[in-house]
């Protein structure tokens, strides 16, 4: 193998980051050109690199170091972010989206916070057995939700479908009216099961995490209600902002813990 590819070299192939880059906790927008928008949040912040889709920066959020790096679009490229930025050390996760809603109740603007998801997507597969769950790491569901709230920020928490096409592995026509196998029932069925939203992110990057020991978590933007039909590309700012206030939240959580002497934060612990 050429030194160059070589997942073991402290700069990373793709995303060209070295631990001396990054932050513990990374935030993961698909869109390069959102992290512009991720640290205009944050007190400062440097770029770090910029490579195919991957466009990393650092910096610090009310005094807490913090980095960001784009995926991309859809779980392959996410899975490769996660492998990379996890070999120079990033151990905690937050994808930080754009979403479409499929329960009726849900406005355009709202966030979701992923609680588990549903693997429709590939790449988690070649990981583990299709049975494993992608299930988000508790501290940071709560961190999300105690961010969102603190922000005053309409949410929702639960299932999240990842799917691998935007066109017809989310129930969409796709070139010329092409409808998939299953497409025509495919949003119905997934709202009669309780789930949020779709996106292309999250199941992978949930799977992977835990095989790892990471933590990582998702907070989307819901840009459109599949059900009422809404379309509108609203509240991107609320979702960066309320995972960087939630990386926050956890380096306290982690202070807790360590002056508590436990490994995990828990209702019982205070964060003031």
């Amino acid at each position: 193998m050429n030194d160059s590819e070589d997942p073991n070299d402290e700069v990373q192939y793709h995303l060209e980051v070295g631990p001396e880059d990054l932050a513990d906790a990374v935030l993961l927008p698909g869109n390069p050109e959102r992290v512009d928008k991720v640290t205009a949040l944050w007190d400062d912040h440097e770029e770090k690199a910029y490579h195919r889709e991957y466009r990393t920066a650092t910096g610090n959020y009310d005094g807490t170091p913090i980095s960001v790096t784009s995926t991309g679009i859809g779980s392959p490229s996410a899975a490769i972010a996660v492998e990379e930025l996890a070999r120079v050390g990033a151990d905690t996760f937050i994808r930080v989206g754009s979403c479409g809603a499929i329960q009726p109740e849900m406005d355009v603007g709202d966030l979701v916070i992923t609680s588990g998801a549903v693997r429709q997507e590939g790449t988690s597969k070649e990981y583990v057995r299709e049975d494993y769950p992608a299930v988000a790491d508790h501290e940071v569901v709560s961190a999300l939700v105690a961010a969102a709230e603190r922000l005053g920020y309409d949410y929702h928490v639960g299932l999240t479908m990842s799917a691998d096409s935007f066109y017809a592995g989310q129930g969409r026509p796709g070139f010329e009216g092409f409808r998939a196998a299953g497409s025509d029932s495919l949003v119905e069925e997934l709202r009669e099961a309780n789930v949020k939203n779709i996106e292309m992110e999250a199941a992978a990057l949930l799977t992977i995490a835990n095989v790892y020991g990471l933590r990582a978590g998702a907070v989307c933007s819901v840009y459109a209600n599949r059900v009422t039909g809404e379309f509108r590309t609203e509240g991107e700012s609320r979702a960066a902002e309320t995972a960087s206030l939630a990386v926050h939240l956890l380096a306290k959580m982690d202070a807790v813990k360590r002056d508590a002497g436990v490994d995990r934060w828990h209702a019982g612990l205070s964060l003031d």
